[in-house]
């Protein structure tokens, strides 16, 4: 996977993309909003926003910055923005998920539906999201992730010389993504239908200690 293989890819799907994708991944963006339990005020970045079809389950009075990298997904985002009214929505901006253009500690919270397995490098992805985390919140991760069955499992490899062309990484294994002293997995659930996409639940930071400050707050806001 490489950026212009994503872009290529986002540009295509990026006027169908809600029609094939909306509702079979609604119930993981509902179930991922719920856990994240974002309240008025608190700050949320969305990695991998698309086109923004998560953005009306937030609470109306949080504030929530979206980022992707096709300018096309995007442009879909900001059409549901305007035409919704979401006030909850801060930004949405073009930007690499590996290379996050914000400061240290800038969110409550930080979510990546769908994108795990879409980015070149999944390890930057979730370094760059726990750097922009306040210590103590939450960091969620919605991704397919290759089957125990050996025979979906077989299937999911022989797709991966498509991979630029479908745009994500269908072999993905789960055990690929970081479970550490101080990121520890709080739990992995199933978020669709079939349990074929996962949520992964980390605090960032060690499990006993108390949930940080929010960033409007260190922020001074």
């Amino acid at each position: 996977m490489d950026l212009d293989s994503i872009r290529n890819a986002y540009r295509r799907y990026a006027n169908h993309y809600d029609r094939i994708f909306g509702p079979v991944f609604n119930p993981g963006r509902k179930l991922a909003i719920r856990t994240l339990d974002i309240g008025p005020g608190q700050r949320v970045l969305e990695v991998g926003v698309g086109t923004g079809l998560s953005l009306p389950y937030y609470h109306p009075e949080s504030r929530v910055v979206g980022i992707d990298i096709s300018p096309e997904m995007l442009a879909k985002a900001e059409e549901r923005v305007r035409a919704d009214s979401l006030s909850q929505v801060e930004e949405l901006l073009v930007m690499d998920a590996e290379q996050l253009d914000f400061p240290d500690d800038s969110f409550d919270a930080v979510v990546a539906m769908y994108v795990a397995s879409v980015v070149p490098h999944p390890d930057r992805l979730i370094s760059e999201m726990r750097r922009v985390c306040v210590p103590g919140g939450d960091i969620l991760i919605i991704n397919h992730f290759a089957s125990a069955n050996p025979v979906l499992r077989g299937l999911e490899k022989g797709l991966r010389p498509l991979s630029k062309l479908l745009g994500f990484r269908p072999d993905m294994d789960l055990g690929s993504l970081p479970e550490m002293e101080d990121f520890q997995r709080v739990g992995v659930r199933n978020a669709n239908i079939f349990g074929y996409w996962k949520l992964v639940h980390y605090r960032n930071g060690d499990l006993d200690e108390p949930v940080a400050a929010t960033a409007s707050a260190a922020s001074g806001e």
